[in-house]
């Protein structure tokens, strides 16, 4: 039975919970293998809507386990309150597997997160300020607390003490804030050890014996191809790897053993944050995307930004990740639109670039060339069969298929669960 990643393609906000809730009942495991609770999945069940932001979506799938592993900072406060906001839903939640491992966002992590965004003014990041990049940034300097930590007292103070020792005096000395004390961290991450224990376990193990008993366990990666720390639009990139290497890395599966790549690309493009985006619209064309596809954000509400879809990007995913198959999500929002430009490449200092560029000023000079293509008005929220789609939808997705790498196996056409076209088996 397979180990499956899948991954978003472009900036992130692309569907992943709706690809992953379209395998839900064929899969045993779901895993969370990167970045913590500053990205989200909204999924729709009948006429319930859950945001996820922490936990794995593969929570809302009865029978399915679903796992935290190592390569996650784990918000452990966040933690429970989405866990308790399901139960209150009625939703089983005991299933759920946090990694002894995966490394601890405490407070001081959110303050020196929003604090330093603050002062660096226009040359902001975008992050959410949910303490992720410094929760990294500790686990890159080992000056990190780990889930294991927690469950003993004397070595959580000591990794307190000589984490603070440093960040007070930036605090106070260089951002005019008042020094953490540490009994207020201990005292605060102590208090959930006994609700923690229970679930926390060496995932990895679980996961390699799960895939040794035949079961089909899914990997499911946070934020998206282009906000990659290595291989996104650096530095405005999240602090960890959401490309499909990180999902070995980030749960301790060797990459032998994934069988397939799935990549979860919206039918046009959205970013949320700072940093280049070349399709990006700024008129009436920007407003309808925005409108017509909700794109706010699920973790942080803010808009996103709206641009046509990037043939580029969507083939540079493909070859990051060895992308097996495309999920296409949000075709339905395109409805109604005369003509829908595809970016098919970019014009940089008067040079065609028919690939990313490498460098940053490239990218961010970069000027889309367009190829146009005849829109719908049909509704295609209740299409459920590819040749029932019009022709003109049909056209515009095998186009997007031939430009971008891999095959497109999977269409969204709405927020509903069952709102999708299947052309291919995602399995097989």
């Amino acid at each position: 039975m397979p180990a499956i990643v899948l991954i978003g393609a472009q900036w992130g906000d692309e569907g992943k919970g709706k690809a992953t809730d379209l395998l839900g009942s064929r899969v045993d495991y779901v895993v969370k293998f990167n970045g913590g609770n500053n990205a989200g999945h909204t999924v729709v069940v009948g006429d319930q809507k859950y945001a996820l932001h922490l936990l794995p979506s593969g929570i809302l799938t009865e029978g399915v386990v679903p796992v935290i592993a190592n390569g996650v900072v784990v918000d452990i406060e966040v933690l429970f309150h989405e866990l308790e906001a399901l139960t209150s839903r009625g939703l089983d939640v005991s299933r759920l597997l946090v990694s002894a491992n995966a490394h601890v966002i405490t407070q001081y992590h959110r303050t020196l997160d929003k604090v330093t965004e603050r002062f660096l003014g226009k040359r902001q990041i975008g992050t959410t300020g949910r303490g992720i990049g410094p929760a990294y940034a500790d686990k890159i300097n080992r000056v990190g607390i780990r889930i294991q930590d927690i469950f003993d007292e004397n070595i959580l103070r000591q990794k307190v003490e000589g984490a603070l020792d440093i960040k007070n005096h930036i605090l106070v000395k260089i951002y005019n804030r008042r020094a953490i004390a540490v009994d207020e961290v201990v005292e605060d991450l102590l208090s959930y050890a006994d609700r923690l224990r229970p679930m926390v376990a060496d995932t990895g193990l679980e996961l390699n014996r799960a895939l040794d008993a035949g079961k089909t366990v899914l990997f499911e990666g946070g934020q998206a191809t282009m906000l990659d720390v290595d291989h996104g639009t650096y530095p405005f990139v999240t602090s960890s790897n959401a490309t499909s290497g990180g999902a070995a890395t980030g749960s301790g599966v060797a990459p032998n053993r994934f069988d397939r790549v799935i990549a979860v690309v919206k039918a046009y493009t959205t970013r949320v944050g700072s940093g280049p985006f070349p399709t990006e619209l700024f008129d009436e064309s920007g407003e309808f995307l925005r409108a017509n596809g909700f794109e706010f954000g699920t973790t942080t509400g803010r808009p996103r930004r709206c641009g046509w879809y990037d043939a580029p990007v969507a083939r540079y995913a493909a070859r990051i990740n060895g992308v097996t198959d495309f999920v296409l999500t949000k075709l339905d929002v395109l409805t109604g639109l005369a003509t829908i430009p595809v970016c098919v490449a970019y014009d940089v200092d008067g040079v065609r670039v028919d690939e990313v560029p490498v460098s940053q000023s490239d990218y961010h000079h970069a000027v889309p060339i367009y190829e146009e293509f005849p829109g719908w008005t049909e509704d295609i929220t209740g299409v459920r069969a590819f040749e029932d789609l019009p022709a003109n939808a049909q056209a515009y997705v095998l186009a997007l298929e031939k430009m971008s790498g891999s095959r497109i196996s999977a269409i969204g056409v709405g927020p509903d669960r069952e709102a999708i076209v299947v052309r291919h088996d995602l399995l097989t």
